[in-house]
């Protein structure tokens, strides 16, 4: 009998029978008896369409050593959704692996074909954008470019654009971090605040709104700016400080909730929830806490010590701050404005995650455009956003 699977393409109701089969621990094998299929088809169509899982448990960036072997994914492990596994997961999903299916299926098929003049005109729209510190993704949203990333980024490889790899933010690689964050904030102000009180805080409150904290330095011994992001939008302000000091932060903090309160918020229902390391500049607690009454109306929480991987969301976004403004330029000539400006052109650029909108399209739609503004964001098209050093060239010279 001859089987009338083999050299088929996989269906939607194969892929959901292999996740059903994964998730009852099934091996590749049987799998693929099951379907009329080889065991490397199975293997490579697992492999292919895997995914990154992560819930409130995952506090590390690195991978179980169990998905380094066979069958490489979370489906079927009993840990799955326990507290006790807190390595990075990844799952397989039927109907994410069948649109993925569809979508290679309907580009491999039809194509885009760009004639002579179609070319250069998409080579000079990225071109340009590239040279205004544009991102390949947001310059390819925010003009409808025909043409995929990967063909992008290809052509500036071969030399068909007129930049280079080295005109990409990303291009070269960043110099390894300094990992010297000494632990400046008093045990009393750590108790009950540490990071695993953070996760079962959160879990009890069944995830409400997250805002992570940090700080980013210019010149030694001048000023710093303090950054406040929001995690379900990548939403990103930054407030000026004379100092990198308690006092100064305590001061800005207690500015920044009477601004919002004369424009009609709570910062207490804007902000429920706040993560940030261990510098000493947070160490007044109830300045973040408390509001202007004196009422708690906001958690305080701090990452473990040396442990930036336990904020990575603020962590990333702070690359976008540097394409902008890199390291070693100092801030002592920077006033706020200066300060929302940069963050106003930060959160206009396109986001992937977001399927095309930006952080202040996200921020807008989960709260408002006019809190946006209470914070001194404003809105930036598209087409104007500047991701580069070129940003604060313009405004100075204005």
């Amino acid at each position: 009998m001859t089987n009338d699977k083999k050299n088929k393409h996989m269906t939607q109701q194969d892929r959901i029978e292999i996740q059903e089969c994964l998730s009852k621990g099934m091996t590749f094998k049987d799998i693929g008896a099951r379907l009329g299929k080889s065991a490397t088809t199975i293997s490579r169509e697992v492999k292919l369409h895997l995914k990154p899982h992560t819930n409130s448990f995952v506090r590390t960036n690195d991978l179980c050593p169990k998905l380094l072997k066979a069958p490489f994914v979370c489906n079927g492990c009993e840990k799955r959704s326990r507290s006790s596994c807190s390595y990075q997961r990844q799952v397989y999903e039927a109907k994410t692996a069948q649109a993925e299916y569809e979508e290679v299926l309907v580009e491999s098929r039809t194509g885009v074909a760009l004639n002579r003049e179609e070319f250069y005109k998409t080579e000079e729209v990225i071109s340009e954008a590239v040279r205004n510190g544009q991102h390949i993704y947001h310059a390819a949203v925010a003009n409808n470019i025909p043409v995929s990333l990967a063909s992008i980024y290809r052509y500036i490889h071969k030399g068909y654009y007129s930049v280079s790899l080295l005109d990409l933010p990303r291009a070269v690689k960043f110099k390894p971090r300094n990992t010297k964050h000494p632990d400046t904030i008093p045990s009393w102000a750590r108790e009950g605040r540490r990071f695993e009180d953070f996760l079962q805080y959160m879990e009890d409150h069944q995830d409400p709104p997250l805002v992570q904290l940090d700080t980013v330095i210019g010149r030694v011994g001048g000023k710093v700016i303090m950054t406040i992001h929001f995690v379900n939008s990548d939403f990103m302000i930054g407030l000026l400080l004379e100092n990198k000091s308690a006092v100064e932060v305590s001061e800005k903090i207690r500015h920044l909730k009477s601004v919002l309160h004369k424009a009609g918020f709570s910062f207490g229902e804007i902000i429920p929830v706040i993560l940030t390391d261990n510098g000493g500049e947070f160490s007044n607690v109830h300045a973040f806490e408390s509001d202007l009454n004196g009422n708690v109306e906001s958690a305080l929480f701090f990452c473990e010590p040396r442990s930036p991987e336990e904020k990575p969301e603020i962590e990333k976004n702070h690359t976008m701050f540097r394409d902008i403004v890199p390291k070693g330029t100092s801030f002592d000539n920077f006033t706020q404005d200066t300060v929302n400006l940069i963050f106003s052109h930060v959160n206009a650029v396109k986001r992937k995650q977001f399927n095309g909108k930006s952080a202040y399209d996200m921020f807008s739609f989960y709260y408002s455009a006019e809190l946006a503004s209470a914070f001194g964001i404003s809105y930036i098209s598209a087409n104007e956003v500047i991701q580069s050093p070129k940003l604060l060239t313009k405004s100075f010279s204005q």
